[in-house]
């Protein structure tokens, strides 16, 4: 295919979005708004509506493309970012447009493109980063191939101190536990670094000698996690951080959206709060700050327990148990805060927020799709009254928002 395509915009996911000569959209990864674009030969698949393909030549860049750091970006085709070839600022404008999109087309909802809030570092900002084993490589997945992974050497947006333990583990990956099918490296909060390896077979035997192997092993646990089995402690000191328990991969950037969410509820002093979906307790602990009195609810028994172990301003009830399990069990509340998982609002919670409208409600979300599903249900009680994005995950097409309901 010679014809030219011109890129209009960023769908959600990262690829950019253009138009076939018979008026089709086309998605297509690795592009850039202004690029004037080559489909490469025999990529294009077709649909009823539309279609997919990958670029065969950049015949004219937009005015927003760069040249990708990450060598892994172009030479392997990393599919854990999507967007190193557009400029930051760029970056910003297209994650505007998905929630924006998201919010009008799927919630239909009155709204504009929302603010967002930039991120504190594009670079080295993650403090977690999974990898996948296959035929002895680890590494990650090219997004045109994502049953093949092709060995990591360096990951831009993982922080330094994990990628200097992946150095060493490089070099010592007959130390790790048979059968493995992922490894995981995170920091902690307080400096530590967990490796936790999945594996299928036996367990992790010479978790210890690896341990002691590396140069700064003495702040390293290493965990082994069977497939549907709980990680345990194989190495290191059991310090009870829960490793394999959800928390933002962009620390500093989580903690300015949580501080808005809560600074939007106002005046919760003596108040009751749910804080559901809350995992380890973050923004539990800002509500108690505030001087509420806070429930703090999540399905992770291992996060909960943590959870319980930290200090906090006031008195939080900490529950571990499933929301929608638990919500009747709860003492009526002033305000709300929901931070669920990509899959959104469980059904049974929508309909007790809506039955029963509390005077605010603030929506956390990683997923613009499923946010603006919930939002378009939560509407026929609620009024929005704010919106904001904030860039946790520069150089991906990730985005995360936040959402403040008022009782209609």
């Amino acid at each position: 295919m010679n014809d030219l395509v011109t890129i209009t915009g960023i769908a959600a996911g990262g690829d950019g979005v253009g138009r076939l000569a018979d008026g089709r959209a086309i998605f297509v990864p690795r592009t850039a708004p202004g690029d004037r674009i080559k489909i490469k030969d025999g990529s294009l698949k077709l649909l009823r509506s539309f279609g997919r393909a990958a670029v065969g030549e950049v015949a004219g860049p937009g005015p927003g493309r760069v040249t990708p750091p990450c060598p892994h970006y172009t030479q392997d085709h990393c599919g854990g970012c999507q967007l190193q070839h557009l400029e930051y600022d760029a970056q910003l404008a297209a994650k505007r447009a998905i929630v924006g999109d998201a919010l009008r087309r799927i919630g239909k909802l009155d709204v504009t493109d929302p603010e967002i809030v930039e991120a504190v570092e594009e670079w080295r900002y993650r403090s977690k980063i999974s990898l996948a084993v296959k035929g002895g490589s680890a590494g990650l997945h090219p997004h045109d191939r994502p049953n093949f992974v092709f060995p990591l050497a360096d990951c831009h947006i993982a922080d330094f101190r994990l990628m200097a333990l992946w150095r060493e583990l490089r070099a010592r990956l007959d130390l790790l536990p048979p059968g493995l099918t992922r490894l995981t490296l995170r920091l902690d909060r307080e400096g530590r670094r967990h490796v936790i390896a999945e594996a299928t077979g036996e367990p992790w035997l010479d978790a210890e000698r690896l341990r002691r192997a590396l140069p700064d092993g003495e702040h390293v646990i290493c965990w082994w996690r069977p497939v549907d089995g709980a990680a345990r402690v194989m190495a290191g000191p059991a310090t009870g951080f829960p490793a394999t328990a959800f928390e933002q991969v962009n620390p500093e950037m989580g903690i300015l959206a949580r501080r808005w969410a809560v600074q939007q509820l106002g005046d919760v002093r003596g108040q009751t709060v749910w804080d559901l979906y809350g995992g380890i307790g973050d923004t539990a602990a800002l509500l108690a700050e505030e001087g509420a009195n806070v429930v703090s609810v999540d399905a992770d028994e291992a996060a909960i327990g943590w959870a319980r172990t930290r200090a906090t301003a006031t008195p939080v009830r900490f529950i571990a148990g499933r929301a929608e399990d638990v919500l009747p069990s709860l003492p009526v509340p002033h305000a709300v805060v929901v931070n669920p998982p990509r899959a959104g609002l469980h059904w049974d919670v929508t309909l007790r927020l809506t039955a029963e409208p509390v005077y605010r409600l603030v929506y956390v979300s990683c997923d613009p799709a499923t946010l603006a599903r919930d939002l378009h249900r939560l509407n026929v009680n609620y009024q929005i009254a704010a919106v904001r994005a904030f860039d946790l995950f520069p150089q991906t097409a990730h985005v995360e928002t936040v959402v403040v309901l008022e009782a209609a």
